[in-house]
């Protein structure tokens, strides 16, 4: 039986609360990576679940979940703000268009460099749960398949659960549900269409 997409979202707080969830439990030895995939037109809504259901609901659970939200948006601007180049950037694009924009900051984004960023700003070992939302609005800054190999070796046993706007059907991530697939097979669907 399919799934709705609201019966979808109120399947999120029981799998991530659940004890086997956060302590990787049945994953032989894949890390503890999950998706929820969504159609790309419901973002407002899952930015809204996430924000308004998920986290507070999360801090409310007996012990508290310990979970960090990280937005990629917030956390790419920041970078870039503090590195004096956020401004510059956007005359650049202006000036010399996307490509020529996306050339001109690769080495400060990329994604090796951004999990580090992550590492940095929080504790990880010490944390039940890593979320990443933002993941459309960082598109092609930052490609999601190469962010997710790079914190492979920060995660230790932490989860981590990215809210992707598009497909992942266990082998492949399709942004958007209409971009080239990108190749990713060590993360698992948090809630499939059908149970």
């Amino acid at each position: 039986m399919t799934m709705t997409f609201e019966e979808r979202l109120n399947q999120i707080l029981p799998r991530i609360t659940s004890r086997d969830f956060l302590d990787s439990k049945g994953l032989g030895n894949e890390i503890g990576f999950w998706i929820f995939d969504y159609p790309a037109e419901r973002e407002i809504e899952v930015r809204d679940f996430v924000s308004g259901t998920v986290l507070p609901a999360l801090s409310r659970q007996v012990p508290a979940v310990q979970a960090a939200c990280i937005d990629l948006l917030d956390l790419v601007t920041g970078l870039l703000e503090e590195r004096k180049l956020l401004d510059k950037a956007m005359d650049m694009q202006l000036a010399k268009g996307d490509e020529n924009t996306l050339a001109a900051l690769r080495s400060v984004l990329k994604e090796d460099k951004i999990a580090q960023k992550i590492a940095v700003q929080h504790d990880i070992a010490n944390l039940d749960l890593l979320v990443l939302t933002g993941v459309g609005a960082v598109y092609p800054m930052l490609r999601t398949h190469t962010l997710l190999s790079a914190l492979h070796p920060i995660m230790g046993n932490t989860p981590l659960l990215m809210f992707f706007p598009g497909r992942y059907d266990g082998h492949s991530l399709r942004l958007f549900n209409t971009l080239a697939e990108d190749h990713y097979y060590r993360a698992f669907r948090l809630v499939p269409e059908s149970n």
